[in-house]
């Protein structure tokens, strides 16, 4: 009988070892198979700022079976529906976008747990239990589910503890460009303002034990957010690095 997959992400996070991922915004099942494979920790795949449908989403987690990385699905938007297709075809951690306040974390949280902790539909042949032959899948399977929310706002900010402390809630994600565009500074999460609000994030989340993560695609910034304490930190995309190598490329042979 197949085994009941763990959740080497939270494990990880779990044990407060630093986590390094890449971002997955292309829709394709064979940059996320290349991808699964070059030594991240994780990839997201997204579907909020993505083309990427349900279907999409499972040829890529299919294509990253063999690979080394785990496996993160950001949904469109904290809706249960949406959450409860992306568990049932074998995400374990999403990353769930725009939690505002305790009330969402709460509702995030119970849309990827069984009842009586929460309100996710049961399959009992879906494809996150080996379509049925996994034993004892539907109790086990809040245990290895890993739910990240994302604070970007300053309306969040203010109450980071409080969401971080939600049950259930196993790490806070900063997002960058939507915090400084709710702090006055759209397109430049690079102010002092904004760096600020981010470092002072990761200072408060980490003094209550709860993991915090980030995005960018500049090295010397991970590398900072990395000394601030971040610990699940995406350090590129794949659309960035197409972009940023074959304008490279193009300008070699194009300026000769």
């Amino acid at each position: 009988m197949p085994e009941f997959r763990r959740n080497a992400f939270k494990a990880g996070v779990k044990a407060r070892k630093l986590q390094i991922g890449f971002w997955q915004s292309l829709c394709s099942n064979i940059g996320a198979e290349i991808c699964s494979d070059s030594g991240f920790d994780w990839l997201l795949l997204d579907t909020e700022h993505s083309p990427n449908e349900i279907p999409d989403l499972l040829s890529q987690l299919q294509a990253m079976e063999l690979g080394t990385a785990t496996a993160i699905v950001r949904p469109a938007w904290n809706d249960a529906v949406i959450i409860k297709r992306c568990l049932d075809i074998g995400a374990q951690t999403l990353l769930i976008p725009y939690v505002q306040n305790v009330e969402e974390a709460k509702a995030a949280v119970a849309a990827t747990r069984y009842p009586p902790h929460g309100i996710r539909g049961v399959s009992v042949a879906a494809r996150a239990s080996r379509y049925g032959r996994v034993p004892g899948y539907l109790t086990k399977a809040n245990d290895e589910i890993c739910v990240l929310v994302q604070v970007e706002t300053g309306q969040a900010l203010a109450q980071i503890e409080a969401i971080a402390k939600v049950d259930g809630v196993d790490g806070v994600f900063i997002g960058p460009s939507d915090l400084a565009a709710s702090l006055g500074h759209v397109g430049n999460p690079q102010h002092a303002d904004v760096q600020a609000a981010m470092k002072n994030a990761v200072e408060r989340l980490t003094a209550i034990g709860v993991p915090a993560g980030i995005l960018t695609g500049n090295e010397d910034e991970a590398r900072r957010y990395i000394d601030w304490g971040y610990l699940f930190v995406a350090v590129g995309s794949d659309v960035g690095l197409l972009a940023k190598n074959a304008d490279a490329l193009a300008k070699k042979f194009k300026s000769a």
